[in-house]
């Protein structure tokens, strides 16, 4: 689990919220009509731009950025020097222990294409297709957030034109404008605390997410395909360590 989004959104939240409980007045802040003409047209926006199965997806890509579980890059380095080892000491059906005590389905695709004697190019060509699938999913799911934290600000905009038509309306009554004004400024403030403190930090915290997945995936088809050549531990390790910088090879060096 990512503590620091829930942490982030809590701590907005608690500022935001604190400073206009502060500020008094706090129950001007809640408008029915404009949280409705913000983030309803909002959600009606993003239904035309996405398909319907797109838009469903928007809770299992939220659940993705707060849920989400990457190998550490020492971990995987040690899992396929391990690998390695006993398929030079035991041949590549022992592996087939080892798919049992894997979680990964991604490593247990490539252990069991290992186990089922496949080739290393095919091996490669059958992962390096589930890694571009993987990123394409996820670009979707990014574009949907990018486009929702753009077009809530821009329907708060729209409600605040509906409110100051409303209010221009009522010249007249002078005593009115201030109320009026607020009322008009409310859809703003919506759109832009959806847009700043939600979407937008969520679809870029996709995407380091996306990256971070997409290079253990990597890591993975290296390692697993170096395993299908037959390399000893050392090679794999050496390759395995080439995704790493320089200054991290020798504190994340694998065990042989």
């Amino acid at each position: 689990m990512d503590i620091a989004t829930i942490v982030g959104i809590l701590f907005g939240l608690v500022v935001i919220i604190g400073s206009i409980i502060a500020g008094g007045g706090a129950r001007m802040f809640l408008h029915v009509p404009s949280l409705a003409i913000t983030m309803g047209g909002m959600l009606c926006a993003t239904l035309i731009h996405f398909s319907l199965p797109q838009f469903l997806s928007i809770f299992s890509i939220v659940k993705k950025t707060i849920i989400t579980k990457i190998p550490s890059q020492t971990e995987l380095i040690q899992q396929m020097v391990n690998y390695a080892a006993i398929n030079r000491r035991d041949g590549a059906l022992a592996l087939e222990e080892e798919i049992h005590k894997v979680s990964d389905l991604f490593l247990i695709k490539g252990l069991q294409m290992l186990v089922d004697g496949q080739e290393s190019d095919n091996i490669r060509d059958m992962m390096a297709l589930e890694i571009q699938y993987l990123q394409e999913r996820h670009s979707t799911g990014k574009k949907i957030l990018e486009f929702m934290g753009a077009s809530a600000p821009a329907f708060g905009m729209i409600g605040t034109l509906i409110g100051l038509v409303q209010m221009l309306r009522n010249l007249s009554s002078p005593e009115s404008i201030g109320a009026g004004m607020a009322v008009a400024l409310l859809t703003t403030f919506y759109g832009a605390f959806a847009a700043n403190l939600l979407f937008i930090p969520l679809a870029g915290k996709l995407g380091i997410y996306s990256k971070a997945e997409t290079t253990a995936m990597e890591m993975i088809t290296e390692g697993v395909c170096s395993i299908a050549q037959g390399e000893n531990p050392t090679i794999v390790r050496e390759k395995m360590q080439a995704f790493v910088s320089q200054g991290r090879r020798e504190e994340i060096k694998a065990n042989i």
